[in-house]
């Protein structure tokens, strides 16, 4: 019986193994074959075997997209941890009003990724947009300020665009962490005394320590990957204030033909993604699922 019932198991694992190897494992292995290609995508390729990952080492324009790629994570992580996490506590409560006020800031889920950027463009655009009538209306400077033209406050703006797209994500998973706390936790607490704050940080907390790794793993993963987003707001400008590293893959693949440098690029991104994800599961305990619920 047990045989048969592991047998089932793995079948059912098929479909899952197969979208993975297909999608993943597949693409991955050919961007590792092309990364030792010098080949502009339409002649014929030469294999040059680790000249494109020496020169990735020695590319200043590389160098500096890996830096804007740790400073997004950081601007991420630091605008949209908090933000997500005070909104799904706070939309966990069942009042009524609070699921009205859910409708609204999930909203930015039902949009893409393009139409997001044309619309935060038009937003900042200094000629006509929302900031500038807002700034001449406070009558702060003379409101033509070109934020997404500044090179010293473009990245800061891209992130801000970004943690609006993705913070209802985020407090979605917050939302039901937060649900899953079982009330005898709250009501012991209040019995003993304690302050709403105490309670927060001392149970609420706590008990999310797993959906914050996870949602932690998710905006640093995801942050290697912004590339649509910033290619409809910025196109990796001004100059390269927010050429991102999946922008310079971009650019060195298909702008500049060179297939093979943008694969070394693609397989820093993956590997990079690969190995955040192995050390938030590791040094947050996520990866050994233990239940936060024990001696309960």
């Amino acid at each position: 019986m047990s045989s048969r019932m592991n047998a089932q198991r793995w079948l059912m694992m098929v479909p899952a193994v197969v979208f993975f190897a297909v999608f993943a494992l597949v693409p991955m292995v050919i961007a590792v074959y092309f990364s030792g290609l010098n080949w502009n995508g339409i002649g014929t390729a030469a294999w040059i075997g680790l000249g494109n990952w020496q020169q990735v080492f020695h590319d200043a324009e590389a160098l500096k997209a890996l830096r804007l790629t740790l400073w997004i994570m950081i601007l991420s992580w630091v605008i949209q941890t908090p933000l997500s996490l005070l909104l799904g506590v706070y939309l966990s409560s069942p009042q009524r009003h609070r699921a009205v006020l859910a409708v609204f800031y999930f909203t930015p889920l039902l949009f893409s990724s393009t139409a997001i950027g044309i619309t935060w463009s038009y937003i900042f655009n200094p000629n006509f947009g929302l900031v500038t009538a807002l700034l001449k209306a406070l009558h702060i400077g003379n409101g033509m300020q070109n934020w997404l033209g500044n090179p010293h406050v473009a990245l800061l703006i891209v992130a801000l665009v970004i943690a609006w797209q993705f913070i209802p994500f985020h407090t979605l998973l917050y939302q039901g962490g937060a649900r899953q706390i079982p009330d005898s936790l709250y009501e012991a607490a209040r019995i003993d005394g304690a302050s709403p704050t105490a309670i927060f940080f001392r149970i609420t907390l706590p008990q999310l320590k797993y959906t914050f790794a996870t949602s932690t793993v998710l905006i640093l993963t995801g942050s290697l990957t912004y590339f649509d987003l910033i290619y409809v707001l910025t196109d990796g400008g001004p100059g390269d204030a927010t050429n991102v590293l999946a922008m310079d893959m971009y650019k060195q693949a298909f702008v500049n033909q060179h297939i093979g440098y943008g694969s070394v690029l693609a397989v820093i991104l993956a590997v990079a993604g690969v190995i955040l994800s192995l050390i938030m599961l590791r040094a947050t305990g996520f990866n050994r699922m233990e239940s936060q619920m024990e001696g309960m």
